[in-house]
């Protein structure tokens, strides 16, 4: 048992009825497991990206040294190029030879946010980490992190569905061969590396702009998540289709209000019975502060609960199920001649876009 919670009851105007807390007894484990999962992508990442620079490293030097594989996990870094070859597969049935890896991934982590919403964002997504610990490391230093008006704020959620749609309406403009065509030329094949270049040779201007979303980060919570990321826009569409969403139980629920203050999305948990919000990112850190037992959890239809080791083991089952395919089935890898890369890599950032 626990302290009381007044509240007005609905439809009554004067009436005040009071809530007894009915403290939970059962100990939250969902941020140790997210976090579990975000750290080890997190370094899965770190690892492929130093890998892959010295797989660059060998061609630009002309071959000396050590022969380090091309790792075909970097290709989840390639999102336009994954969107193309989705689409020439659902076209022509023809798995892509040019960056496979990127498509499959991009399999994976919709079908994730088809069954679990948009957890992708909150569990596995290395900028969604950093973005999240940058806000909390800035609240630790400046005492809070601002919350925008609702009237600037819903506009500005926008901007990353314009984004999107850019994107999608470029690519969904593209036959099967135009798309064949772009992924084949130099451009198409080397995107990888010059995404690479843009950092290891990163200007002044796009210098300026990373370090105004760093330090933005730290003040607005999820600043590039909430606003502009074009993959979370469609991770998030996606997941208006999941069955499991948060739902919020009225009758135990004290109205704390405490839900509403741990989201890092702002989404009024506290006031909805079931969060269907294409914003939702399935990070369960409102179910965690919850204090009411039975007041807040995730469900599917018929009000089952799901724990969050059922969310770990769908993102686990997809990644690494997904992944495995791909391998076994030798669609895995883009495989070319070494002497293809060693004469683009040196020259990567020579080649410009087609269309350009």
């Amino acid at each position: 048992m626990g302290t009381h919670t007044a509240i007005q009851a609905p439809g009554v105007s004067s009436e005040i009825v009071k809530k007894k807390l009915i403290r939970r007894t059962d100990r939250d484990r969902s941020q140790q497991l997210r976090r579990g999962f975000q750290f080890t992508f997190a370094t899965l990442n770190i690892f492929l990206g130093i890998q892959f620079y010295l797989w660059v490293r060998y061609y630009e030097t002309g071959g000396t040294g050590r022969y380090f594989e091309r790792p075909p996990g970097v290709e989840g870094w390639l999102p336009i190029a994954a969107l193309m070859n989705l689409k020439y597969f659902v076209l022509t049935g023809v798995i892509p030879k040019v960056h496979p890896a990127a498509m499959f991934l991009l399999v994976a982590f919709l079908l994730m946010s088809v069954l679990m919403k948009k957890a992708f964002c909150s569990w596995l997504c290395p900028i969604g980490t950093l973005s999240e610990y940058l806000w909390k490391a800035g609240k630790r230093v400046l005492g809070r992190t601002v919350t925008l008006p609702r009237w600037l704020d819903i506009p500005l959620r926008g901007l990353k569905y314009l984004l999107l749609s850019f994107f999608v309406i470029i690519i969904g403009r593209m036959s099967a061969e135009a798309l064949a065509e772009f992924l084949a030329q130099p451009y198409g094949i080397i995107a990888d590396v010059k995404m690479l270049n843009f950092f290891r040779h990163i200007g002044g201007t796009a210098l300026a702009v990373v370090v105004i979303l760093v330090v933005g980060s730290m003040v607005i919570q999820n600043l590039w998540c909430r606003y502009l990321c074009p993959y979370g826009a469609l991770m998030g569409l996606v997941s208006l289709l999941s069955p499991a969403k948060i739902r919020r139980e009225t009758e135990p629920c004290i109205d704390c209000g405490k839900c509403a203050k741990a989201c890092p999305q702002s989404l009024p948990v506290d006031k909805l019975v079931v969060i269907r919000s294409a914003e939702c990112t399935n990070c369960l850190e409102c179910v965690a502060i919850c204090p009411a037992s039975g007041a807040l959890h995730l469900a599917v239809p018929g009000r089952r609960k799901l724990e969050p080791w059922a969310v770990a083991a769908v993102i686990a089952a997809f990644f690494f199920g997904i992944v495995g395919y791909a391998k076994l089935a030798g669609h895995w890898r883009t495989e070319l001649p070494r002497q293809v890369y060693m004469e683009l890599v040196p020259n990567a950032d020579q080649e410009t876009h087609p269309g350009m």
